[in-house]
């Protein structure tokens, strides 16, 4: 009975927190998208400005020009290409998700951040009891990885090792096999989808599950490479197991 009950505690956990993560990524998308348009109407109407008149430009107004141009790609616009760039959205489901999950994780890139003022305030009381509901769902969920631990070592016990090597065994086991499924093969899915170098891949990798989170490298975020559908929400449920595989390193 007290098994069930943990396992349906767990299982609730689980279930709260994806739907945490689902109502908050809808908000963000519903608060920011207009906002995004607004800002890539602008940007693309300050680059035909410049096209039509730029060899008759001050050197005021190319100044002004530049940091218009740094102030766009801060804030996640860029205008390069033609205007199919206005179908693509910052604040699509895919992104808002992630979006989502690096708040609550607290990695925080920087490269996308909410701009309007409802935005920014249902940001605060998100992470606010977002964080500490990550916190809950990765100890709870490093708990049950470390009791395939235990099972692991009652298995080697049971075929006379001694407790130091189990120990030994067990910590080693769920090393290697973390650094492979949560660094390496990532790595060779980054290089593919993102054109990145393996060693990139390896860095970006590492500064993500250690939720340093630079922003000097970002996922789904290049113009010129076509993107699969919810690519950034395969990434962030990536990015919240490999938190707990680190978790369950700690635990052990």
């Amino acid at each position: 009975k007290a098994m069930f009950s943990g396992k349906l505690q767990t299982a609730l956990l689980v279930a709260g927190y994806f739907v945490y993560l689902l109502v908050g990524a809808a908000v963000f998308q519903a608060l920011e998208r207009t906002a995004e348009k607004q800002e890539k109407m602008a940007a693309a109407q300050m680059k035909e400005v410049f096209l039509r008149n730029f060899t008759q430009l001050t050197a005021a107004e190319m100044e002004q020009f530049m940091k218009n141009l740094i102030e766009a790609i801060q804030n996640g616009v860029y205008p390069v290409g033609n205007e199919s760039q206005f179908e693509e959205s910052n604040w699509d489901f895919s992104n808002s998700f992630f979006f989502a999950g690096t708040v609550v994780s607290t990695i925080g890139y920087g490269t996308l951040h909410p701009k309007t003022a409802g935005g920014q305030i249902f940001c605060v009381f998100f992470a606010l009891f977002g964080i500490p509901l990550n916190i809950v769902f990765l100890h709870r969920v490093g708990k049950m990885l470390s009791l395939l631990c235990k099972k692991l070592g009652k298995f080697l016990y049971e075929k006379g090792m001694r407790k130091k090597k189990i120990k030994f065994l067990t910590l080693l086991f769920f090393l290697a096999t973390g650094i492979l499924v949560f660094l390496c093969l990532p790595s060779v899915f980054f290089q593919i989808t993102e054109g990145w170098s393996y060693s990139e891949g390896i860095y970006f990798a590492f500064i993500t599950l250690s939720t340093i989170g630079f922003g000097d490298y970002v996922v789904g975020k290049q113009p010129d490479r076509k993107y699969f559908s919810y690519y950034r929400v395969l990434v962030a449920i990536w990015i919240l197991f490999g938190l707990a595989w680190i978790a369950l390193l700690f635990n052990l």
